[in-house]
C-alpha cells in the first residue's frame, strides 16, 4: 500500500506542476468518506431502480429473442416447404423434359415416316406419268406410222387404179352399206 500510495503522490506532484490537474489524498479534507456514503445511497436506493429496469430489458430481450426463435422455426418450416415444392418442381420439369424429347422423337419419326410416304407417292405419280406419257408417245407414233403407210398406199394406188376400178370398189362398199 505504501508504494501505490508513493507512486500516486509522484503522479500528483507532477501533474500538479503541470498546474492542470492536481490529487488530494487527505481524507479529511477531500470529503473522500462523504463520497463513499453518497455513492452507497445512490447505490443502494438506485439498484432498485436500475434492477427494475434491467429486469424489464431482460425481459424485452428476452421477448425478442423468443420471437426470433419463433420466427426462426417459421422460416426453417418454410423453408423446407420451399425445399420441398423445389423437389416436386424439379421433377415435374425432369417429367415434362422426357415428354417433350419423347414428343419430339415421335414428331421426328412421324415426319420421316410422312416423308418416306410422300417420296413413295411422288416416285409412284412420276412412274405413271411416265407410263402415260411412253403410252401417247407410242401412240403418236402408231398414228404417224399408220398415216405415212396409208399416204404410201394412197400414192401407190393412185398410180394403180385407174377411173373404172375407183367406180367398182366405191360401188361395191355402197351395196355393202346397203345390204
Amino acid at each position: 500500500m505504501h508504494l501505490f500510495t508513493q507512486t500516486l503522490n509522484i503522479v500528483t506532484g507532477l501533474l500538479a506542476e503541470e498546474g492542470s490537474f492536481g490529487l488530494n489524498l487527505d481524507i479529511f479534507e477531500s470529503n473522500i468518506i462523504n463520497l463513499v456514503i453518497l455513492g452507497g445511497g445512490i447505490f443502494k436506493l438506485g439498484s432498485a431502480a436500475l434492477s427494475e429496469s434491467l429486469i424489464a430489458r431482460q425481459q424485452k430481450i428476452v421477448g425478442a429473442i423468443q420471437e426470433s426463435e419463433e420466427r426462426l422455426g417459421q422460416a426453417i418450416v418454410k423453408l423446407a416447404e420451399s425445399e420441398k415444392q423445389l423437389a416436386q418442381a424439379q421433377l415435374v420439369i425432369i417429367a415434362l423434359k422426357e415428354d417433350a424429347r419423347a414428343t419430339a422423337k415421335q414428331v421426328k419419326s412421324g415426319i420421316l415416316t410422312d416423308g418416306k410416304v410422300e417420296i413413295e407417292r411422288l416416285t409412284l405419280a412420276a412412274k405413271n406419268q411416265i407410263v402415260t406419257i411412253e403410252s401417247r408417245i407410242r401412240k403418236e407414233i402408231s398414228d404417224y406410222v399408220v398415216t405415212l403407210a396409208l399416204q404410201r398406199v394412197t400414192l401407190q394406188l393412185e398410180g394403180k387404179l385407174d377411173l373404172a376400178l375407183q367406180e367398182q370398189i366405191i360401188d361395191k362398199n355402197i351395196s355393202n352399206l346397203k345390204g
